[in-house]
């Protein structure tokens, strides 16, 4: 079965949240002895539609039309800062409020969410965008529940993501949903991206932005990042620092609103899940906790739980059969 996919562009849309989704269908369709997947390029009327960056791309449909292009299974919403006029059309949001009905799953990319919420069809459900609009489309639309620092969401068949290349992780996402991991891994191997993300994984690293915000701090948490597995306390901390243990922690409150401990604790949890993702054959939570200093397994289970909201041996799934995919692929690749 061909599924319908159906992209809504407008003036000022962000050119990626176009072009990356439509790339993994259409790598999809390239890698399937048989086309998976019709695609379609709606704005208001055919013709160029000139992105945010300055490159046109070509509407095939105006979205006056969507309703000819019935099956429709997937419509996705482009983001851009486009998207702020484009919410004060009332007539894309009656058609987006007139098609929702018969699509199998509609959403946004980005920004796009703002059009989707303005029309009411994301009322009541979880959603994420960039972290940069986050707080205003929580301020703007009550009937949200948005989640800021997701990469994409589902929810009451509605799927939203993060800001760019977060729509490359949904679009791999939905072709997994509909063909398995295997096609999903080939076509991230295709496009030399990261194995599809997890949508609940952070749009970016927090160990990374508190070493941005580090002040005086600094050169110590360089160190600290270094080997965060080296065989240090408190008191080591703070004669790295020539202060006294109390003025590092003073120090670790104002600046980064955390403790020591807790810093360089959520540290070493990064490095041991980067491993879980990395390793061809994972090592074991027990071997991964003394590896970072975590204590044992059931100390890592309880940590990770906390700081990343799913078990290690989940957050492990999610990756495994998109890797194992796309480590078979690239045996038979030529």
């Amino acid at each position: 079965m061909t599924r319908h996919i159906a992209l809504l562009a407008y003036p000022d849309c962000q050119l990626l949240d176009v072009s990356g989704p439509w790339q993994v269908f259409a790598s999809a369709n390239a890698l399937s002895p048989k086309p998976l997947y019709q695609l379609s390029l709606v704005a208001d009327v055919i013709g160029p539609v000139v992105s945010n960056g300055g490159l046109a791309v070509h509407a095939t449909h105006s979205y006056h039309q969507l309703h000819q292009l019935r099956p429709l299974d997937t419509l996705l919403v482009s983001g851009g800062s486009g998207v702020m006029q484009q919410r004060e059309v009332a007539a894309v949001k009656q058609v987006l409020c007139e098609i929702a009905p018969d699509v199998r799953r509609l959403g946004s990319i980005c920004s796009g969410a703002f059009l989707l919420a303005e029309a009411g069809l994301l009322d009541g459900c979880r959603v994420t965008t960039h972290w940069r609009h986050a707080d205003q489309l929580a301020d703007e639309y009550p009937a949200l529940f948005v989640e800021p620092d997701a990469l994409y969401i589902e929810s009451h068949g509605r799927y939203t993501s993060a800001g760019v290349t977060a729509g490359i992780d949904l679009a791999l996402s939905l072709v997994e949903a509909d063909h398995g991991a295997g096609l999903a891994g080939q076509v991230a191997r295709e496009l030399v991206v990261f194995l599809q993300r997890p949508g609940g994984q952070s749009q970016f690293s927090e160990i990374l932005r508190r070493q941005q915000a580090a002040g005086p701090l600094r050169r110590l948490l360089d160190r600290l990042h270094a080997d965060p597995g080296e065989d240090v306390g408190l008191e080591s901390m703070a004669a790295q620092m020539a202060v006294s243990p109390r003025h590092l922690t003073r120090l670790f409150k104002r600046h980064l609103n955390t403790t020591p401990g807790a810093y360089l604790t959520q540290l070493r949890l990064e490095q041991a899940r980067l491993a879980l993702l990395n390793e061809r054959e994972p090592l074991s939570l027990e071997r991964l906790a003394q590896r970072w200093r975590l204590g044992g397994a059931e100390q890592l289970r309880r940590q990770f739980q906390r700081y990343y909201g799913v078990s290690p041996s989940v957050y492990r799934q999610r990756f495994a059969s998109s890797q194992a995919a796309a480590f078979q692929g690239s045996i038979s690749c030529p």
